[in-house]
């Protein structure tokens, strides 16, 4: 009886390749690991999460997630694109106090380069604040935040957002209102970004075409003919005409 010929399958990783994964050029283009994929096409869009640690070799900032998205493969290199931040939870659960106030703000921004991007500021005061002190608080966090953006380009306000300066002015003008114990941008999303526009196609010229020189008009054999016998009888005429004799004068008698 003839045996069953069984057909071993390969396992699919022996298939795929592995590819790594760099963070954005206005991060330091810093390696953040590596991927594997059977095809190049499938890492578009997928979603990377590290931390600014990793990213500056600082492990204090290892409480602030930084989230990437790859939008571009070239070679093994898989290059990608800022799309937020986000403070750890038990991070932020361990700032809020007992008998304090806790102020927070949700605000959708527009950069002067046109991405849209969602901000979440949030202050922490040293003792509970009345609510019409959060209340001017919030508004003026809004407003830096707002005025922040308008003023710079996409990699600017990211970067001020993620690395605390951002949240450094806020507190410098807040801690007027109300003494202030922490201020921190929570989180931040890019909700849109502008459509990047295709270069005109350069206009095509088109060459001049050269006017066709006019035909001379043939002349009948006939007619060429008859010209040439008239030349010659002209030019037969003029040789027998007559030059007149001089006049002779007689001669004197002796």
């Amino acid at each position: 009886m003839a045996r069953k010929k069984v057909q071993r399958k390969l396992d699919s990783w022996k298939s795929k390749e592995w590819y790594h994964i760099e963070a954005p050029t206005y991060l330091n283009r810093a390696h953040i690991g590596t991927t594997m994929a059977s095809d190049p096409s499938l890492l578009i869009g997928r979603r990377i999460e590290t931390t600014v640690g990793e990213l500056t070799n600082d492990m204090t900032k290892n409480n602030t997630k930084v989230l990437l998205r790859v939008n571009n493969v070239v070679g093994d290199i898989a290059h990608t694109t800022l799309i937020g931040h986000e403070l750890t939870t038990d991070y932020v659960r361990s700032i809020v106090k007992r008998q304090t106030s806790r102020i927070d703000a949700n605000v959708d921004v527009r950069t002067k380069d046109g991405y849209l991007i969602r901000v979440k500021p949030t202050c922490f005061t040293i003792k509970r604040a009345r609510s019409s002190q959060m209340k001017a608080i919030r508004e003026l966090m809004i407003n830096i935040v707002k005025r922040r953006a308008s003023e710079s380009d996409f990699e600017t306000f990211m970067q001020e957002a993620i690395l605390g300066r951002l949240s450094a002015g806020i507190y410098r003008q807040a801690k007027f209102i109300y003494p202030l114990r922490r201020v921190e941008i929570r989180k931040t999303e890019v909700t849109s970004a502008p459509v990047r526009k295709a270069p005109p196609a350069p206009k095509v010229v088109p060459e001049p075409v050269p006017e066709p020189e006019p035909e001379s008009e043939a002349v009948p054999a006939e007619e060429a003919v008859s010209a040439e016998e008239t030349v010659s009888a002209e030019e037969a005429v003029s040789a027998e005409e007559v030059v007149p004799a001089e006049e002779v004068v007689p001669a004197e008698e002796e």
